[in-house]
């Protein structure tokens, strides 16, 4: 633990978890136009839900000012097991803290994120991330 929130775990370990702990809960904090165009982690072959619910608010990107209330009334309980999820982790990151600051002690940064960071054509999803790990997903 690092202080601000429960630690960083890769896409695979993040599965692993979920898997182990029945009372886990995928949280992506991508932007709605995120989840729609590029696609949204699903654990529901594991009976596990993704709660989404933006950190910054699109198109002006913002930060959610209901950010903690937006979880809270997605069903998700300060003692859970927290997996955020964003991009390329650092959205993700600021949540964890945000969450943890606010009582969730369980928050933990999926620090690969949903695409990964940038390769050296600087595109997204060719070396890290949920959805290049070959863990499940969906699109609309």
């Amino acid at each position: 633990m690092n202080g601000q929130y429960a630690g960083d775990v890769s896409s695979p370990e993040a599965w692993e978890m979920l898997e182990r702990d029945p009372q886990a809960v995928l949280i992506d904090v991508r932007t709605e136009p995120e989840w729609r165009f590029v696609g949204v982690p699903d654990p529901s072959g594991i009976e596990r839900r993704t709660v989404c619910v933006s950190w910054q608010v699109y198109p002006g990107l913002h930060l959610n000012p209901d950010f903690v209330e937006q979880v809270a009334a997605g069903g998700v309980a300060p003692e859970q097991t927290l997996l955020l999820i964003c991009r390329s982790g650092q959205r993700s990151r600021q949540a964890a803290v945000a969450l943890t600051a606010r009582g969730y002690s369980r928050c933990y940064n999926v620090s690969d994120g949903f695409e990964g960071g940038h390769d050296e054509d600087r595109h997204r999803g060719t070396r890290e991330g949920w959805k290049r790990a070959g863990l499940p997903w969906r699109q609309e």
